[in-house]
């Protein structure tokens, strides 16, 4: 890959280059170069893919002569803690028209030079208040065009120019310290007239310097945070302090769940199946026979009928035949055995 690179050469000899301009803009890469020459000063590599992920920082970290940087119109979304750790020497950087959501508090940490640092058209909603606290040199700042409401900043910025228009900020007490700081320094706000609150209504369309927030007001509204804070955390204890013996006894718990399933389930199951024994029970009309009764079947019974004397049909006197009781009637029954064989012996005397 080929670059537009500069070369401005010192003394007679051209033994030593003494800075380099490389500008790739507009040519489609969706990553940094990585065959850049290490005394590049001015690197443009504007109006493309970057997305600083993958080798973009391990390679920007080599070209520690940089002075400027530019980065704009690209794709990054995230400024990860040391992006840009060894550009010790970098006086401009500009991370403009990019999709920037995330910046991590460490973000430029190492960039002890810097003076210019333009964050403007991206889509930062929260900046953390040590975000820019390694930036002593710093002196032009532009979030310009982000989703900022509120911004912390610390009273050690020595900036001259801040741009902050475009952003939905929110004229209440998280904004004081800015407005403080806005007010008490020689800071100059560029585009202050479009430097407006959004929130709330009663404050839409002021200047955010110009807006009137109550120290007074923020400060009892900061104590009933905290009693609020406070309260909640007391409560939390409370509730903490109350699950830790139910916590202790929750097999005990189970064991009781447990007996209470297998008990619904055991008595469902009996008064479906009731009927059903009722039934079998009431249709069970004689009782089974103990091993030392006497049985009696039809082939004893007829053998025994066989052996009695004939009759002889001169005989005046009806024979008398008596029957053993044998076997014990249930309760229900009317005492009378229906036999054939009977029957059919009387039949033959009648």
């Amino acid at each position: 890959m080929k670059f537009s690179c500069l070369m401005i050469w010192a003394g007679t000899l051209f033994l030593n280059p003494v800075t380099a301009d490389c500008n790739d803009s507009g040519k489609n890469l969706s990553r940094i170069p990585t065959d850049l020459l290490p005394n590049v000063t001015i690197l443009s590599l504007k109006n493309n893919k970057i997305t600083l992920k993958d080798n973009g920082k391990d390679i920007l970290q080599r070209l520690t002569n940089l002075t400027e940087l530019y980065l704009n119109e690209n794709m990054i979304t995230v400024l990860c803690n040391n992006s840009f750790y060894n550009l010790t020497k970098l006086i401009i950087l500009d991370i403009s028209n990019n999709l920037i959501s995330i910046v991590h508090p460490a973000a430029f940490a190492g960039l002890n030079q810097l003076s210019v640092l333009n964050l403007s058209y991206n889509r930062i909603t929260q900046l953390d208040s040590d975000v820019f606290s390694s930036l002593k040199s710093l002196r032009v700042l532009n979030l310009q065009n982000n989703f900022l409401k509120s911004f912390h900043i610390k009273s050690s910025f020595k900036l001259a120019t801040i741009t902050l228009a475009g952003n939905p900020w929110n004229c209440s007490c998280d904004l004081l310290d800015l407005q403080i700081c806005l007010t008490a320094s020689n800071v100059t706000m560029e585009n202050e007239n479009n430097t407006t609150c959004t929130f709330p209504k009663t404050k839409e369309k002021l200047s955010i310097r110009a807006a009137t927030i109550q120290l007074a007001d923020c400060e009892t509204e900061k104590a009933s945070l905290e009693t609020s804070i406070t309260s909640n955390s007391a409560i939390n204890r409370r509730s903490t302090a109350f699950l830790l013996p139910l916590l202790g006894k929750s097999w005990t718990f189970l064991v009781g769940v447990l007996g209470f399933v297998l008990s619904t389930t055991f008595l469902i199951f009996t008064a479906i199946k009731c009927p059903t024994w009722y039934h079998y029970l009431i249709s069970y009309s004689h009782r089974r026979l103990e091993e030392n009764d006497p049985e009696i079947t039809e082939q004893e019974f007829s053998a025994d009928m066989n052996s009695f004397p004939a009759v002889s049909d001169t005989s005046n006197e009806d024979p008398i035949v008596i029957f053993e009781k044998t076997t014990e009637f249930e309760h229900g029954e009317d005492g009378f055995i229906e036999d054939k064989y009977i029957d059919s012996y009387i039949t033959e005397e009648s």
